[in-house]
């Protein structure tokens, strides 16, 4: 997608150990217009999967995939990182390794959220180890429900999260594809 790649170069800062911050645009400051337009892009994508629920982890996956859900036309979920007075039982967990945070989370989805009726598409802001998405198929998995595909934002393709993802066959779509960080230079994967 042409246009995350130059809000990427514009915007993106490389930083030490292969990070790319993006926050004054996708994970701390939203641009909105850009949500918008990647919702579009990942409804148009998928539109033919029938997709029941788009699925993310919170919380920098939210915007995305709340516009996903927006375009698709149905709910959006989003797997919680912290226990709540109100999120208690009658949970769906898995425990997901941050990379960038270098923190374990369990994160959790109520059961009454999913059901086996259910074909759910996976958004998330990044994919590089695959740590976020692997927990959330195991949620899937666990809960019954199909997944129709997963939708990345920014993935680090010189990182293993596509591989993982390939092995389990599941259909992945990534609007922009890192080939390198090398000299703090974002070079994109040439299709």
């Amino acid at each position: 997608m042409k246009l995350l790649e130059d809000k990427i170069r514009e915007d993106g800062t490389v930083l030490p150990g292969n990070v790319l911050k993006v926050d004054n645009f996708l994970n701390h400051q939203v641009d909105t217009k850009l949500m918008d337009e990647m919702g579009k892009e990942f409804a148009r994508l998928f539109k033919d999967e029938g997709v029941t629920k788009v699925v993310t982890v919170e919380s920098s996956g939210i915007a995305p995939a709340l516009m996903a859900a927006l375009h698709l036309g149905v709910p959006m979920i989003f797997a919680r990182k912290h226990k709540s007075l109100t999120l208690t039982d009658n949970l769906y967990t898995a425990s997901v390794y941050s990379y960038t945070k270098r923190v374990s989370n369990d994160i959790s989805v109520d059961k009454r959220f999913l059901n086996p009726n259910d074909k759910i598409l996976i958004i998330d802001d990044f994919l590089a180890n695959g740590q976020a998405v692997s927990g959330l198929l195991e949620i899937a998995k666990v809960a019954n429900v199909e997944v129709a595909g997963i939708g990345i934002v920014i993935e680090k393709s010189f990182q293993k999260g596509r591989s993982m993802i390939e092995e389990a066959g599941v259909r992945l779509e990534s609007l922009a594809r890192i080939a390198s960080l090398d000299n703090e230079t974002v070079e994109f994967v040439k299709d």
